[in-house]
């Protein structure tokens, strides 16, 4: 079973200084037929004035990833990091107990876009967590390369949840596959260019959940990046 969500019909917010779509009911933005897949909780698609930023505000037990896709990131929290995420990087926080952050754009004159990933924990509570780490373009170029795992399996970053994570960056008439197991479903996400899953055509900020079939195939039309959950 395919369900296509278009990127036109994502939740939207607009400020002076940011354009956010959302897959997922967030904020002012409530749809209860779109509420998450699994214990995937939020996709939101950022683009963020220069120095323009979220002031510190705090979460409490959610698995939060940041992937950029331009642009330059800067990060605090009250766990002492403070970091600038650049494309490539992904950045995992997990609040657990409690944690406040902020994060502006660190450019004056650039727009920062990123995708912002929350995930539902698979145990309350736990101590805040925060990591960093960098996949480059030839790790993803080709292949689904794994970002974040409930076991940091492959160099990825190790989360307290039950999902996997993965990127490829496909270029026209590229394709990639991945299997998903018995009692597993995949989430599609593509981040910017063209691309078909399973045979279904999809334009940047598209999505597709995919179930009760035993894989996925990703197949570009031209330039495409694009996110793959594996969930519960």
């Amino acid at each position: 079973m395919m369900n296509l969500r278009r990127s036109d019909e994502r939740g939207h917010a607009r400020f002076d200084w940011l354009n956010s779509y959302h897959s997922f009911s967030f904020g002012d933005y409530y749809d209860p037929r779109h509420m998450g897949v699994s214990n995937l909780r939020v996709i939101n698609e950022d683009w963020i004035a220069p120095a323009g930023g979220f002031p510190t505000h705090g979460h409490k037990d959610m698995e939060i990833l940041t992937y950029v896709l331009e642009g330059a990131l800067e990060h605090k929290d009250s766990m002492g990091n403070g970091s600038v995420i650049r494309p490539g990087d992904v950045q995992y926080m997990s609040a657990g107990t409690g944690v406040r952050h902020s994060e502006y754009n660190a450019s004056d004159s650039e727009t920062v876009h990123l995708l912002q990933i929350w995930l539902m924990p698979n145990r309350l509570g736990v101590t805040p967590r925060y990591d960093q780490r960098h996949f480059g373009a030839e790790e993803r170029r080709g292949r689904l390369a794994l970002l974040a795992s409930p076991d940091g399996r492959d160099g990825s970053i190790a989360t307290h949840q039950d999902g996997l994570l993965y990127a490829t960056l496909l270029e026209e008439g590229e394709s990639v596959v991945h299997r998903v197991e018995g009692g597993r479903q995949a989430y599609v996400h593509l981040a910017r260019g063209d691309a078909r899953v399973n045979g279904t055509a999809l334009e940047a900020g598209d999505a597709v959940r995919v179930r009760g079939e035993p894989e996925v195939r990703i197949e570009a039309g031209g330039s495409a990046e694009v996110l793959v959950f594996d969930l519960p």
